[in-house]
C-alpha cells in the first residue's frame, strides 16, 4: 500500500531498508522517545521481516517514509487499528530530517486514509511530555491532549509520564472544511 504527499512516498519497509531502519530507530536522539530501539542491524531485520503486508486489527502496520526521488529511507510511521474504529499511530524520523514539516507531512495524508478509506472513528497517539517536539507536532494536526497519566510506564530505567492525544473523525473533517492544512516547514 503506498501513500503520496508533495515531498514524500509511503510504502513497505523492505529487508534492503533494515540498516537504514536500524541508525536512525538506534540513534540516541530517536531512541530517547521510541518504545521500540532495535539492540542490532539483525533485530532491525526481523522487525521487517514480521511486519504484515496490510493493515490488520491488533497488529502494527509500519510505512516506509522515502524520498520519492531516490526512494531513501527517512523514517518510518506505524499505524494499530482495534477493530473497533479506532488506530493508534506514531511516527520516526532520522535526525537530520527532523524540523523540516516532514511528519506532519506524512502523518496529514496517513490521518485522511485513516479518517476516509479506513472509516476510523477515532485516533491517538501516546507520548512522553518531555518530547515537546512531538506535543507540538500532534498540537498542529490538530489533535487534543486527553489525559497525562504520571509516571504510567517504565521506561529505560525509570517511571515516565505518558500524555495521550486524540483526534475524532468529526474534528478532522472540520479542519479539512475549513481548508489546506498547512504543513509547517521551519
Amino acid at each position: 500500500m503506498e501513500l503520496r504527499t508533495p515531498r514524500l512516498r509511503l510504502d513497505a519497509l523492505h529487508p534492503a531498508d533494515a540498516a537504514a531502519l536500524f541508525a536512525y530507530r538506534a540513534d540516541p536522539v530517536v531512541a530517547r522517545y521510541q518504545g521500540w530501539v532495535p539492540a542490532s542491524l539483525a533485530e532491525a531485520a526481523q522487525f521487517i521481516d514480521d511486519l504484515p503486508a496490510e493493515p490488520l486489527p491488533g497488529r502494527w502496520f509500519q510505512w516506509a517514509i522515502r524520498v520519492p526521488e531516490d526512494g531513501r529511507l527517512i523514517g518510518d510511521l506505524g499505524v494499530c487499528l482495534d477493530g473497533r474504529r479506532q488506530a493508534t499511530f506514531g511516527i520516526s524520523l532520522a535526525p537530520a530530517q527532523q524540523g523540516r514539516g516532514l511528519a506532519q507531512e506524512a502523518l496529514q495524508e496517513v490521518l485522511g486514509w485513516l479518517f476516509g478509506a479506513m472509516d476510523v472513528h477515532r485516533v491517538h497517539a501516546s507520548v512522553d511530555p518531555r518530547n515537546l517536539a512531538s506535543m507540538g507536532l500532534l498540537a498542529r494536526l490538530g489533535l487534543r491532549q486527553e489525559a497525562l497519566h504520571r509516571q504510567s510506564y517504565w521506561f529505560c530505567g525509570e517511571w515516565a509520564d505518558d500524555a495521550v492525544f486524540a483526534m475524532l473523525v468529526s474534528e478532522w473533517r472540520a479542519r479539512v472544511a475549513n481548508g489546506p492544512v498547512a504543513a509547517c516547514t521551519r
